[in-house]
């Protein structure tokens, strides 16, 4: 089958993640990358695309949606891959091309932009996937069709917590450009912590949980000196059905790299699954020793086996799982391509909906916070 033509928005040569991007749409072979705007100006789109052997560059978004969607070659597919406040207006410009968007996470920065989003892709016939990427590996694919399974049996409690240390001192003003920006309200929007990482959390609860969250109490905090965004954050959640759960994100928690864990516990039994160790899943059934499920082991389901592309005992990680995104992205590209309505070639790609529920989260934990964690609906 033929690459699909990507462009990309942002993600410059020295963008950490328009790095990530690239790897993942290319691991599995399923796109060219043929066009690019790169950077916030001209000058440095152009080199960032002569850097990385990208044919054509342009110097806005504007000018490259307007300029692919007239070629008979041009891009089927863009990935925005800029800070949360650029990209909606890109998005939105591809959309109206008739072009599909991947686009990295958070929604937007503002739920205004948020709802014109939404708004735009309900009126073009293009899909738009947003690059959840946790919901790509393997063993959360296992753990979702477990719950879905009637494994656990009815869901009781749902934990999830995202830890990283990066913040701990002041990142931001020491030349940090992703510190920069995930700092200011202006380019992050009104949560830190929590819409940087605590949206994969939330995102990840929902997803392998089957449930929903209506409503949350959250406490989120600012460590670093002159913060105006939470770089800390803890929260029960009531979800749908009755659930209980809790979730921690945290940007100043010394010794933790990417600690993103998830726990779940029904009637039956519970599962625990860790980013940094992500081969594995941890299954007990009530009143039966813990059992180790492995990628590739007994025990293995088709819906790990399906996104699985290496012998077990071979580890498979973060790029891989950004590349599950990718390539079920490209799937429902060629389905869209060849006629089948949109929703229902998504499958289980993440797309407008998620991003919503993302931005409900952060402006539901901002707002109980700003109440003394008063409980707050989605």
């Amino acid at each position: 089958m033929a690459r699909i033509r990507l462009g990309m928005v942002g993600g410059g040569n020295d963008a950490f993640i328009g790095g990530v991007h690239r790897i993942a749409a290319r691991l599995d072979d399923r796109f060219d990358l043929v066009a690019g705007a790169l950077s916030s100006t001209p000058e440095k789109s152009a080199a960032s695309a002569a850097a990385l052997g990208i044919p054509r560059s342009y110097g806005t978004f504007t000018e490259m949606a307007q300029a692919e969607a007239a070629r008979d070659d041009g891009i089927e597919a863009v990935a925005i891959v800029t800070p949360n406040h650029v990209h909606a207006a890109p998005a939105m410009a591809f959309l109206a091309a008739g072009i599909h968007v991947i686009c990295d996470k958070p929604l937007t920065a503002t739920q205004d932009d948020a709802v014109a989003l939404a708004v735009a892709v309900a009126k073009s016939d293009a899909l738009f996937v947003l690059t959840h990427n946790y919901t790509g590996y393997p063993m959360i694919r296992q753990a979702r069709d477990m719950v879905a399974s009637g494994d656990l049996g009815q869901i009781r409690i749902v934990q999830a917590e995202y830890p990283q240390d990066w913040l701990t001192a002041p990142m931001e003003n020491e030349g940090l450009k992703q510190a920069e920006w995930r700092t200011d309200p202006a380019r992050s929007g009104a949560g830190g912590s929590v819409g940087d990482i605590g949206t994969h959390a939330h995102n990840l609860a929902c997803f392998v949980s089957g449930l929903r969250v209506e409503s949350l109490a959250a406490d989120l905090q600012c460590w670093g000196a002159g913060r105006t965004l939470d770089d800390n954050a803890h929260m029960m959640l009531r979800f749908e059905g009755g659930a209980r759960g809790m979730l921690w994100s945290s940007q100043v928690a010394p010794g933790n790299e990417n600690g993103l864990k998830l726990r779940i516990y029904g009637e039956k039994g519970g599962l625990e699954w860790r980013q940094e160790d992500p081969n594995y899943l941890w299954f007990t059934p009530h009143g039966e020793p813990k059992r180790l499920l492995t990628r590739n082991g007994a025990g293995a389901t088709p819906a790990s086996q399906a996104v699985s592309r290496i012998p077990g005992g071979h580890p498979e990680g973060y790029l891989e799982g950004f590349a599950t995104i990718y390539n079920e992205a490209a799937d429902a590209i060629r389905a869209v391509q060849s006629g089948t309505p949109r929703d229902a070639a998504m499958g289980l790609l993440p797309g407008i909906s998620a991003g919503m529920d993302g931005m409900a989260f952060i402006k539901a934990c901002v707002t109980s916070s700003a109440a003394d964690a008063a409980w707050t609906k989605l």
